[in-house]
């Protein structure tokens, strides 16, 4: 979702993406690296999922995001890659954190357990990148994103996140006619999202005008409660139903809102609101079905 809303943004600049290469193969990524010399490398590349898919499969969210990572900033070491930033997420920062979290609240306490695996191997990939730039001087920056929708997301009952999950839902319960739509937990944490294409606009901003060992969040700054999201995705579907909330169902942390002021200070903002962007991420998955379900 985030690499090809970056590509979208970069439309006409010589981008190399080759999905053919397995990141987790250290001598594959060695030698793509070696042999195209990229001269900036936005790794956003990572094994994502929502609270079920962190829970059932944590060996393979720690393993596989440990790897991609730790390939790929060496290979850019290896190879004198002129900058490369690392996409981190707002889960490595802890369960208990003041909020809104900012970029200092990292490793002041525990993590939330129900996706701990993925924040310790984003943390890993943060400190990597830190590592790097006060060891060899590599231009090597990371970003902390929020929640993130869009086109490209994954849409699929047991791996999605939170908004295609119920868009999947709203739009199943829409066609059969039900008279109700499930929605995991009490409804009532907290939750900030970011349109993909906003944060694509991030990212190039960065690395246009940032280089430090600091990383920086990247958010809406636009807070909305589980129940008013469910709410507005069952209003952009046109589901009519009742809502039903499953309290047995982890809530997982209960409010996670990003302070955003560095990267807001430095002059970019979002501009695509909630609202709107659940319609464009609908319409996209009715254009997308058969590929939407299959990423």
């Amino acid at each position: 979702m985030v690499g090809s809303a970056v590509v979208r943004r970069l439309q006409g600049e010589d981008i190399l993406n080759d999905e053919r290469i397995d990141l987790r193969d250290q001598l594959s990524v060695r030698e793509w690296v070696q042999q195209n010399k990229p001269d900036v490398i936005v790794l956003a590349a990572a094994k994502v999922g929502g609270i079920k898919a962190n829970s059932d499969a944590p060996a393979e969210f720690l393993y596989d995001n440990l790897m991609i990572e730790t390939n790929v900033i060496h290979a850019a070491y290896e190879a004198g890659v002129e900058k490369l930033l690392f996409l981190g997420s707002s889960c490595i920062y802890p369960r208990e954190a003041v909020q809104p979290i900012t970029e200092d609240a990292l490793l002041t306490s525990p993590l939330e357990p129900t996706n701990e695996a993925y924040a310790i191997a984003k943390i890993a990939g943060l400190k990597l990148c830190e590592a790097y730039r006060q060891q060899h001087g590599c231009d090597f920056i990371s970003t902390m994103p929020c929640n993130l929708y869009g086109p490209g997301d994954r849409f699929d009952f047991e791996s999605s996140h939170v908004i295609p999950a119920l868009m999947m839902k709203a739009h199943e319960a829409k066609v059969k006619n039900a008279k109700t739509l499930e929605v995991w937990g009490s409804g009532k944490p907290l939750r900030e999202f970011l349109y993909v294409d906003d944060l694509a606009e991030a990212l190039v901003f960065l690395l246009q005008h940032y280089s430090d060992e600091k990383p920086v969040n990247v958010g809406s700054g636009e807070e909305v409660s589980i129940a008013k999201l469910a709410g507005m995705i069952a209003g952009v579907v046109g589901f009519e139903g009742a809502l039903v909330f499953d309290s047995a169902k982890p809530d997982g942390t209960m409010r996670k809102v990003m302070d955003s002021s560095r990267i807001n200070k430095a002059g970019w903002k979002p501009s695509v609101g909630l609202e709107e962007g659940l319609g464009r991420a609908y319409e996209w998955y009715l254009s997308n079905q058969q590929r939407a379900c299959a990423a």
